[in-house]
C-alpha cells in the first residue's frame, strides 16, 4: 500500500526531512490556513502539522485520515477528543528540545539578573564614555549564585534547567501545581515558590487548567525584584499585568520566547514596552539545529512506527 503524506507547514521546520521507508506520495505546504486545510489534504491518510490547528468538523471532511503526526510537543491545537471518537491517530515529538530550550531559558534568566540589555542601552547611548571613573554603575547587578530558582513544570525541560542552575549554585525549587491540595515530597507549595523565589521559570503545557496562571494577583504576590521566565506558552501568563508588574518595579525582569498570540500580527503589549529589563525573542527556544534534527527523525520514526503497527509517542 501507498500511504499519502501531507505536511501542512513546511516552513516551520528549518532543517530536511528524512526519508520515509515505505512506499509513499510525498506533499508539502510552506504553510496552510484553515480554509486551505481540507482541500490539500483530501486524499492523504498521514497529515503532519506543527502548528496548523485540525478541529472536529475538518476531521469530518478528511474520513480517510488515518494520523496525525504533530511535529511539535504541545497539541493543544490538535482536538483530540474528535480524533479519538473518529478513529484518527495522534503522535507528537518528545524530548527532543529539553536541552535547547533549557540553555534558552538560563540565557534569558542571567542575562536579565546581570541586567545585560540596561548596559547594552546603556554603552549605545555614550553612557559609559561619560562616566567619571573606569566602569559605569546603571542597573543593579545580581549573581546566580545563592539565588532560589522556582520551576514550574516538571518535565524533561524543566530538569535539564535545574542541572544547569545547580552547575551555578543556585537553590532549586519545583513547584507544586496551583492549587494542589497537598504537596508532593520533593516539591514546594506553588504560593511559597510565588513569593519567595528570585527567579521562577514556566515549563508546563497549556491547558484549561493552567491557562493565565500567573496574572495580576500572582504577580503582586511575587517577591520584589524577582525575574520571570516563560519559555512554555503565551497563555500562562497575562501578558498586560506583566507589563503593569515591569513598569512599577514589581518584577526585576522578564524573558519571554512565547506569546498568546503568534505571530503577533495585531501587536502586542511585550513588543510595544521596549523595557530594559524586559527580553522578547521570537518562539526560537527549540530552534537550535541539532534539535530540529532530532524533531525532524522523530517524527519520521513516529510515522514508521504507526504504519508498522507499533504504538510511539501516541496521544490517541
Amino acid at each position: 500500500m501507498t500511504h499519502s503524506i501531507v505536511f501542512l507547514d513546511r516552513d516551520s521546520l528549518a532543517v530536511p526531512v528524512p526519508v520515509f521507508g515505505f512506499p509513499h506520495r510525498y506533499t508539502e505546504y510552506p504553510a496552510t490556513s484553515a480554509e486551505q486545510l481540507v482541500e490539500r489534504a483530501a486524499n492523504a491518510d498521514i497529515l503532519i502539522t506543527n502548528k496548523v490547528p485540525v478541529t472536529a468538523a475538518q476531521l469530518d471532511a478528511l474520513p480517510g485520515l488515518k494520523l496525525i503526526a504533530v511535529a511539535a510537543t504541545g497539541v493543544n491545537h490538535i482536538d483530540l477528543e474528535a480524533c479519538r471518537e473518529r478513529g484518527v491517530a495522534v503522535c507528537n515529538v518528545r524530548h527532543y528540545g529539553d536541552d535547547t530550550v533549557a540553555e534558552h531559558a538560563f540565557m534569558l534568566m542571567i542575562a536579565l539578573r546581570r541586567n545585560l540589555p540596561a548596559y547594552q542601552r546603556d554603552v549605545a547611548a555614550g553612557v559609559w564614555q561619560n562616566a567619571g571613573q573606569f566602569c559605569h554603575f546603571g542597573a543593579p547587578i545580581r549573581d546566580l549564585a545563592g539565588a532560589t530558582l522556582g520551576i514550574v513544570g516538571g518535565g524533561g525541560i524543566g530538569q535539564a534547567l535545574a542541572k544547569r542552575a545547580e552547575a551555578f549554585g543556585m537553590t532549586l525549587w519545583q513547584a507544586e501545581r496551583k492549587g494542589a491540595a497537598s504537596v508532593r515530597p520533593g516539591y514546594v507549595a506553588f504560593d511559597t515558590v510565588l513569593e519567595q523565589a528570585d527567579v521562577i521559570s514556566l515549563h508546563c503545557p497549556l491547558t484549561d487548567e493552567t491557562r493565565g496562571m500567573i496574572g495580576a494577583a500572582e504577580l503582586v504576590r511575587m517577591k520584589s525584584g524577582a525575574i520571570l521566565i516563560n519559555t512554555a506558552r503565551g497563555g500562562l501568563v497575562d501578558e498586560e499585568a506583566l507589563i503593569a508588574a515591569l513598569k512599577y518595579g514589581q518584577l526585576g525582569g522578564a524573558g519571554f520566547d512565547v506569546l498568546s498570540v503568534e505571530p503577533p500580527r495585531d501587536g502586542n503589549p511585550l513588543l510595544k514596552a521596549r523595557l530594559p529589563h524586559l527580553i522578547v525573542t521570537p518562539h526560537v527556544a527549540w530552534a537550535s539545529g541539532e534539535a530540529m534534527g532530532r524533531l525532524a527523525q522523530q517524527v519520521v520514526d513516529n510515522i514508521g512506527a504507526f504504519i508498522a503497527g507499533r504504538e510511539a509517542n501516541r496521544l490517541v
